[in-house]
């Protein structure tokens, strides 16, 4: 089977990291279906990626934090007759003010989109993969995961549990031509921290720090198809998690406490 006959199904792909996962896969000869609220922009890149490399390119408009969500959009691939081949769960937010003063239902929404149906999604598209012998799957967790953390934020909790369930997942499937690869990129130019409210903190950190989100894809599209457990993208971001991983974890609490740029 080569990438023409198969399906790779993208969350979060309206914009960003996601929609570059998109371009790249459609490129491959991926088939496509593309998930995320804003259906309107998911139609305009559907008809764009058709147009231009002649895939299937279909879309599903949800909200991942409903925590039915998975299985709707799951059931919604299965109604298209198309089987995921390639999954990259890239759906993500991260709140920007104190713990105590975050409403639990947004604290609640930022684990069920990022814990629950990313783990959801794998459960119920990695035995297909198993059975058909053949599956990559990318969990887009960050460079948060493998840092200090940082005062008040859930954000490096979660994706310290993503990257750390993507490599469980790995050893469980790859025996059965599956990849899984925790992606932990660091800063990367998107409409993230737009979203977020963090545009002007982000404006204000060196360019050094910064990849452009084609890089980022690149590598990790190069990274789960040689069968990597974990790609940190760029080389300033694997030498910062080379020379933090050492690190006592006393020490890293206290730099996490003094150096989080959004607090």
């Amino acid at each position: 089977m080569t990438s023409a006959s198969r399906t790779a199904l993208i969350t979060g792909a309206s914009a960003g990291i996601g929609a570059t996962f998109a371009r790249h896969l459609a490129a491959q000869g991926y088939h496509l279906l593309l998930v995320a609220r804003r259906a309107d922009r998911l139609q305009d890149l559907a008809r764009e990626l058709a147009q231009r490399h002649g895939v299937r390119c279909e879309v599903f408009s949800a909200d991942l934090m409903d925590p039915a969500s998975p299985r709707a959009v799951v059931a919604h691939a299965a109604q298209l007759g198309m089987s995921i081949d390639f999954l990259v769960n890239n759906a993500g937010l991260s709140g920007h003010r104190k713990f105590i003063d975050t409403p639990w239902p947004e604290l609640a929404g930022e684990i069920q989109l990022m814990m629950t149906t990313l783990t959801e999604l794998t459960h119920l598209v990695a035995p297909g993969m198993v059975q058909r012998g053949w599956g990559r799957i990318i969990n887009v967790s960050s460079l948060a995961a493998l840092s200090p953390p940082g005062e008040s934020l859930l954000y490096s909790a979660i994706k310290s549990y993503v990257m750390v369930m993507s490599q469980s997942m790995d050893m469980e499937f790859k025996p059965h031509g599956v990849h899984v690869t925790a992606l932990c990129p660091g800063f990367t130019h998107s409409e993230f921290h737009d979203v977020m409210g963090t545009r002007k903190t982000a404006n204000q950190l060196p360019p050094i720090l910064w990849q452009q989100p084609q890089d980022v894809v690149q590598e990790a599209i190069k990274a789960v198809m040689s069968g990597k457990p974990v790609c940190v993208p760029g080389t300033f971001n694997k030498i910062m998690a080379s020379l933090m991983r050492p690190l006592p974890l006393w020490l890293q609490y206290q730099l996490g406490k003094a150096f989080n740029p959004f607090k």
